[in-house]
């Protein structure tokens, strides 16, 4: 592999964080391989909008639309259930209902074949471990033992790096480290329920709407009135 064109591969939601990730990507200097996962999620036509609107945006020309239609089989997440309400009261205790078991170890594993293929040196990933929503595959230890795993478990001149530039970061952070990057934060997509207007009262919308408020910003996407 060419020395001066180093590849990564960013998983990208079409979210917020996972859109900083990929600029973040792209500021480091790598060529970036998008990689978006359709899952059944109840938003997945407007997750895919926005993957697609962003990988226009970072002008990314070569990308990769996967589906994996086995999460709505197995069920047990408010995303990937549509017999189980999204919960919009914003407080739960332990894992909450949206969880979707396993979803990014499945996705880091699918990635990594993806990244042996083409020669990538690194994932992106933009977990968000302290103001998340409790998810147990969002933290360090799990992406540290998952690129343990990766690596044994591919070729022995394969060397991923699994990176997670906003794992420590609030949403706040996360908000203004976009603006500072120029990220087209209007394109991004956060919302588990809706996919014409935001719901603005799911997890994932209060999380991006306290985050926008705390940084003193001004959200660019529409929401229904609250």
């Amino acid at each position: 592999m060419n020395n001066k064109t180093k590849k990564a591969i960013c998983i990208l939601s079409g979210g917020m964080d996972s859109t900083l990730a990929s600029y973040i990507a792209k500021n480091d200097g790598y060529e970036i391989i998008a990689v978006h996962f359709n899952y059944g999620q109840r938003t997945q036509d407007r997750e895919l909008k926005a993957f697609r609107d962003i990988c226009e945006d970072l002008k990314i020309l070569e990308k990769y639309e996967i589906d994996i239609p086995f999460f709505t089989q197995i069920g047990a997440s408010a995303l990937t259930d549509k017999n189980i309400d999204v919960p919009t009261g914003g407080v739960e205790t332990g894992v909450p209902i949206t969880y979707v078991p396993f979803r990014n170890g499945i996705f880091l594993s699918i990635t990594a074949a993806i990244a042996e293929k083409e020669g990538a040196t690194a994932m992106y990933i933009g977990v968000v471990q302290e103001d998340s929503s409790g998810y147990p595959d969002c933290t360090d230890l799990f992406i540290s033992d998952m690129k343990r795993a990766i690596n044994q478990g591919t070729k022995e001149d394969t060397h991923i790096d699994i990176k997670t530039p906003l794992v420590h970061l609030s949403k706040a952070q996360i908000v203004l480290e976009a603006k500072k990057l120029n990220v087209p934060l209007e394109h991004t997509w956060s919302c588990y329920k809706e996919e014409e207007e935001a719901c603005g009262v799911c997890d994932s919308c209060r999380l991006r709407l306290n985050g926008f408020k705390i940084a003193n910003q001004i959200d660019p996407i529409a929401y229904k009135a609250l």
